[in-house]
C-alpha cells in the first residue's frame, strides 16, 4: 500500500466552480447506486480531485482527451498528477451500513505519457479520530490508452468509522486518469427503494415501541410522569389507532414531556421525517402548541435543542403533527420528545415515529397556455362605464368621478412600456364605517395558476384624518386575506400603490378590493390594474443593463522574447471567479457537515452567519459569553478565503433582545451597551468587512425608547471608532416590495439622512430581501431611489419561497439579475440555501442530503452565465480583445514550443483595460 503522508490540498475555488458548472445538471443516478453524480452529468459536484485538478469532458464538447464518454455524456479526467496515489474521491460515510456486502464497478481509462498498460485502483480511506488513516484495497484492472476498461470489486465493514472515503488511483505521475462512471451496489437493496443508509430500507422504523403495544417499554417521563390507557375521561378518549396510548402527566414545566432516546439508530447527513399523533388533556386548556424537539449532544459543543416540528393541539380530536431533522455532525447521545403545552396540561400521544425521509419526486414545470402577459384582468378598469363591474364592500358608496392622473404610475410603466393614457376617472368611495370598506371586484376566472400578477393604482385619500393613512390593494383568496401592495399617504396628493401576487392552488373564490383608511375617510382609486409579468422580457433587458454594468472591454497586449512571431497564436481566455460578491448565510451546526462545506465554499465568496454573533447568542446570560461558535465559523471562512459580514452588533425589536438585558435599566443599560461595543469590535478588528449595527430600525424601537434616539448615533459611531476598517450598514426588510408602510424606501431614505446628520458614519444600505413573487421594475424602483444616496447596496439576506422548485428558482433569478444588472448594488447574500437549515420553508436551493434542487441548479447556471471566456488568436499589433465581467481571469497561449499561462484581474472601469502578458 502506497503512503500517502499529510496531504493537505484545496484546488483553486474559481477553477472548482468554472468545472463544476459545465455539467449539465440532470441527475442520471440508478437509484440503488449509493454514489452521488456517478456519471458526472453534475460536473465534479461531491466528487473532489485528491491533490491534483479536474475536469469535465461531454460528449458534444469536441475537447475529448483521447476517448468518446463511453455512456454518451461526459467523463472526468484527474490531471496534474505529482504522485500514484492521486485521483478522484468522494466520501461516502452516510451511506455505508456495518456488516452489508458492496459490490464496486468502475469504468476508468488514461491519457498522456504512457507506453503499454497501467493499473488503476479502486481503494476505501478509513479514517478514525485518534487513530489515523487506513487503506482497504477493493479493486483493479490494467488499462491502456485509447480504450475504457472496468475496475470491480467487493468490500463489507464490520464497523463504520468517522469517515469512509472512496476513490480511483494508479496510474504513474503526469498520466491522466479519466473516468466514465462509478456505481456501487448493495445487492441485497431494492432497485426501488434509496440506499442513502446503507443496505436498510427507507421506511425503517427508528423508534422502537412506536405505538406502545410493548406498553411503555424504552420511552420515559422528561421532568414528569408517562402513563398508559386505553381510555380517559370517562370513555371519552380512545385511541384513534391501536389499543392504547400514552399520557405525559404531572407537567410543571414546559418542556416536560414523553421522550426515547435515538442514540446509535439515526446517522448523520441523514434526512427523517418524524409523525406524531397527539391531543392534550387537563387543567381547562381546549388548545396549546405541542411540539417535536431532538436533544442531542455533542462532547465538543455541549447541548443543542433542534426543533423538529409543532402542530396545534386540542382536547377535542387528536391531530398529526410532522417534522423533518437531520444531524450534521456525529453526537454521543439523541433524545426525542414532545414538548409545549402549559403546565399542568397533560400531553397524549397514540404513536411517535421516525423514519429515514424519502425522495420526493419534484412537482413539474408549470404549463400556463396563453399567458396574455400585460393584459389588465380588471373590468372596468378605466369606469368608462360608470362603476358597472364593481361593488361596494360593506356599506359603502362607490361613484365615479374625473380628475385623477392620465399617466400610468412609474413602476407599471416599467413593466408595460408604451401604453395609452389612463382616462382621468377614479372611483369615490363615500360614507365608509370600516377600514376595510372600498372598491371591489370578483376576479376568480381571470386568474391563471403559477403566473406573477403586478398589482398597479393611483390612490388618494379624503380630508379629515388624523395622521398618516396606510391604503391597501388587498385580496381575499379563499377568505384568505393576500397583500397587493400597501401605501401610506399623508396629503390629499395621488400616490402609486405597487406590488405583487402570485396564486399556486387552485382558489374557489377570489375578491380584489381596496381598503385601509380610517372610518369616515374619502377613499379615491383610479386605474386599477393586475397584470401578468413577462419576465423572459425583462430579463432581455437586465441582460443589456448588465454588459454595462458589470463589464469591461479589455485588451491583452503580449510581449516577450517571441513577441515578433506571435502573430496568429491561439489565445484561450478562461473567466476563474466574478469579483461580484455572492454570499451566503451558515450556521455553526453546518460546518459539520462536509457536503454542506463542499458546496459553500465552492459557489460562494462571502458569508455572514446567521445567529452566533448576534447579542443573544454571545451572551445568553449577564456575563456568560460564547465566542467558540463565532470562532470557528470565521476561521472557516477565513482558511478558504471568503469574506465575512457582521450580523448584527443590535437588534432593535424587542423580542429578539435577551431578558437580562430588558430587566436593565437606564444606567446598566447604557453600560452594557457600551461593554457590548467594546467586546465584540475589539475582538474582532478588521475581521468582518461590514458590520449591521442596529438590525430593523424601521420596525423596532427597543434602545431607542430606553436610551434616546442618540443612542443610534452613538452605536454607529463608537463602531467606526473600534474598527474604522469596517464598513457600517443599516439593514431591514420590505424596503423593496411595496408591502409594508413602515418601511418603503422614502423611509429608508429618511431615516438615514438623519443618521448622517447626526453624524453617524452609515457606509452601506441593508435590504434583507424576504421577499414572494418579486416583480423586477418594482425591486429596480426601489434601488432607483435609494441609489441616490450614494452609498453600497447589499442585499444582505434574500430567500424566495415557493413549493414549486421551478417557480422557486424563476424568484432567485428575478431577484439576482434586477441586483447583478443594478449600478447602485455591490453584492448579495442569500439567508442559506439547504434544506433545514433556512429560516423559510421551501426556500432551500439543496435537499437536506446534499441533492441540488431546480432552484439551484438554477443559481448555478446563473454564476457559470456571469464567467466570460474567450477565445483567438493574437493579432498583428500582439494583442487579444475581448469583453468580459469583472473578475480573475487565466489566458492561456499555445506557440509552437510551448503553453504559457497567465492570471490577471479586470477591475471596475468605464475605459478599456490594457493588461500586458510578458510571455
Amino acid at each position: 500500500m502506497v503512503v500517502r503522508g499529510n496531504c493537505f490540498c484545496m484546488c483553486d475555488s474559481g477553477t472548482c466552480n468554472w468545472w463544476f458548472l459545465m455539467g449539465n445538471c440532470t441527475s442520471g443516478n440508478p437509484t440503488d447506486n449509493i454514489i452521488v453524480n456517478h456519471d458526472f452529468y453534475k460536473g465534479l459536484y461531491s466528487w473532489h480531485p485528491n491533490c491534483c485538478n479536474g475536469f469535465i469532458v461531454s460528449a458534444n464538447s469536441g475537447n475529448q482527451v483521447g476517448l468518446s464518454p463511453k455512456s454518451g455524456g461526459n467523463y472526468a479526467v484527474i490531471k496534474n498528477r505529482t504522485e500514484h496515489w492521486q485521483g478522484l474521491e468522494q466520501d461516502i460515510t452516510r451511506k455505508i451500513s456495518p456488516g452489508s456486502t458492496y459490490s464496486v464497478s468502475a469504468c476508468v481509462g488514461v491519457s498522456g505519457p504512457l507506453s503499454g498498460s497501467t493499473d488503476v485502483m479502486a481503494t476505501l480511506k478509513l479514517l478514525n479520530h485518534g487513530s489515523g488513516a487506513s487503506y482497504m484495497f477493493i479493486g483493479k484492472t490494467s488499462v491502456s490508452k485509447g480504450k475504457w476498461e472496468m475496475v470491480e470489486g467487493t468490500f463489507s465493514l464490520p464497523t463504520v468509522p468517522n469517515q469512509v472515503i472512496f476513490y480511483l488511483e494508479g496510474p504513474p505521475p503526469g498520466v491522466e486518469l479519466l473516468i466514465d462512471s462509478v456505481v456501487i451496489r448493495c445487492p441485497s437493496s431494492s432497485k426501488s427503494e434509496s440506499t442513502s443508509i446503507g443496505c436498510s430500507a427507507v421506511g425503517d422504523e427508528v423508534i422502537i415501541n412506536p405505538q406502545f403495544e410493548d406498553g411503555l417499554s424504552n420511552w420515559s417521563g422528561r421532568g414528569c410522569q408517562v402513563v398508559l390507557h386505553d381510555s380517559m375521561a370517562d370513555g371519552k378518549i380512545v385511541p384513534e389507532t391501536g389499543k392504547v396510548f400514552a399520557s405525559a402527566s404531572e407537567r410543571t414545566q414546559n418542556w416536560n414531556g414523553i421522550q426515547q432516546e435515538i442514540t446509535g439508530r439515526v446517522q448523520r447527513k441523514l434526512a427523517y421525517n418524524v409523525t406524531a399523533v397527539v391531543r392534550i388533556f387537563g387543567n381547562n386548556v381546549t388548545t396549546a402548541t405541542v411540539q417535536a424537539t431532538l436533544w442531542v449532544h455533542t462532547p465538543d459543543r455541549g447541548e443543542q435543542y433542534i426543533g423538529i416540528g409543532k402542530v396545534q393541539a386540542t382536547d377535542k380530536d387528536w391531530v398529526q403533527l410532522q417534522g423533518k431533522f437531520l444531524l450534521n455532525g456525529s453526537p454521543s447521545r439523541v433524545i426525542i420528545y414532545l414538548e409545549g403545552p402549559p403546565p399542568g396540561t397533560d400531553i397524549l400521544v397514540n404513536a411517535l415515529s421516525v423514519k429515514h425521509a424519502e425522495k420526493i419526486p419534484p412537482l413539474p414545470p408549470p404549463i400556463i397556455e396563453n399567458p396574455d402577459y400585460g393584459v389588465n384582468i380588471i373590468t372596468n378598469s378605466q369606469l368608462s362605464d360608470g362603476t358597472n363591474g364593481w361593488f361596494p364592500l360593506g356599506n359603502c358608496n362607490l361613484s365615479a368621478a374625473s380628475g385623477s392622473p392620465k399617466i400610468l404610475p412609474p413602476m407599471a410603466r416599467d413593466s408595460l412600456g408604451v401604453h395609452e393614457p389612463l382616462s382621468g376617472r377614479y372611483i369615490l368611495v363615500k360614507n365608509r364605517t370600516q377600514t376595510w370598506m372600498g372598491p371591489a371586484q370578483m376576479i376568480t376566472d381571470k386568474l391563471k395558476l403559477f403566473l406573477t400578477y403586478q398589482v398597479s393604482a393611483w390612490v388618494r385619500i379624503g380630508s379629515g384624518a388624523s395622521g398618516p393613512q396606510n391604503v391597501n390593494v388587498a385580496l381575499g383568496v379563499d377568505n384568505q386575506w393576500v397583500n397587493g401592495g400597501q401605501a401610506e399617504i399623508k396629503d390629499g396628493r395621488w400616490h402609486e400603490i405597487g406590488g405583487s401576487f402570485r396564486i399556486e392552488k387552485q382558489p374557489s373564490k377570489v375578491m380584489v378590493y381596496v381598503q385601509g383608511p380610517a372610518a369616515g375617510v374619502d377613499l379615491m382609486v383610479a386605474g386599477l390594474q393586475i397584470f401578468p409579468v413577462d419576465r423572459v422580457a425583462r430579463f432581455k433587458h437586465l441582460a443589456r443593463q448588465t454588459d454595462k454594468t458589470r463589464k469591461r472591454d479589455v485588451i491583452l497586449q503580449f510581449s516577450g522574447s517571441e513577441s515578433s512571431s506571435l502573430f496568429g497564436t491561439s489565445v484561450t481566455v478562461m473567466q476563474t471567479q466574478n469579483s461580484f460578491p455572492i454570499g451566503s448565510c451558515i450556521n455553526r451546526t453546518n460546518i459539520e457537515n462536509e457536503d454542506f462545506v463542499d458546496f459553500f465554499v465552492k459557489n460562494f465568496n462571502w458569508a455572514v452567519f446567521e445567529n452566533e454573533l448576534k447579542w443573544y447568542w454571545t451572551e445568553p446570560q449577564r456575563g456568560n459569553f460564547n465566542y467558540k461558535d463565532a470562532d470557528d465559523m470565521l476561521a472557516l471562512c477565513q482558511n478558504n478565503k471568503i469574506e465575512t459580514r457582521g450580523h448584527c452588533i443590535f437588534w432593535e425589536v424587542q423580542s429578539t433582545v435577551q431578558q437580562w438585558i430588558q430587566a436593565l435599566n437606564k444606567i446598566d443599560l447604557m453600560k452594557a451597551v457600551q461593554n457590548r461595543l467594546t467586546g465584540l469590535l475589539t475582538r474582532y478588528k478588521g475581521q468582518f468587512r461590514h458590520y449591521d449595527v442596529n438590525n430593523e430600525m424601521l420596525h423596532g424601537s427597543f434602545y431607542k425608547d430606553r436610551l434616546g434616539k442618540d443612542i443610534r448615533t452613538y452605536m454607529f459611531k463608537t463602531a467606526n471608532q473600534l474598527d474604522p476598517s469596517a464598513t457600517l450598514f443599516v439593514n431591514d426588510y420590505h424596503v423593496e416590495d411595496g408591502r409594508d408602510t413602515r418601511s418603503y424606501p422614502e423611509k429608508y431614505i429618511e431615516q438615514i439622512i438623519d443618521l448622517q446628520l447626526q453624524g453617524a458614519p452609515v457606509g452601506g444600505i441593508g435590504i434583507q430581501g424576504h421577499i414572494d413573487n418579486p416583480v423586477g421594475p418594482i425591486v429596480c424602483s426601489a434601488l432607483d431611489k435609494l441609489g441616490v444616496l450614494g452609498l453600497p447596496i447589499w442585499f444582505t439576506e434574500l430567500d424566495v419561497s415557493s413549493l414549486n422548485e421551478h417557480i422557486r428558482g424563476e424568484d432567485l433569478e428575478v431577484m439576482i439579475r434586477e441586483a447583478f444588472a443594478h449600478p447602485a448594488v455591490e453584492g448579495v447574500m442569500l439567508w442559506g440555501f439547504w434544506e433545514l437549515f433556512m429560516s423559510r420553508d421551501n426556500a432551500h436551493l439543496v435537499d437536506a442530503e446534499g441533492e441540488i434542487n431546480e432552484a439551484g441548479k438554477r443559481f448555478l447556471a446563473l454564476k457559470h452565465e456571469w464567467l466570460s471566456h474567450a477565445h483567438g488568436r493574437i493579432d498583428i499589433q500582439g494583442q487579444f480583445e475581448f469583453r468580459g465581467f469583472h473578475g480573475t481571469y487565466v489566458v492561456e497561449v499555445e506557440t509552437e514550443l510551448n503553453k504559457v499561462s497567465r492570471t490577471f484581474v479586470v477591475d471596475k472601469g468605464d475605459s478599456p483595460l490594457v493588461v500586458s502578458i510578458d510571455l
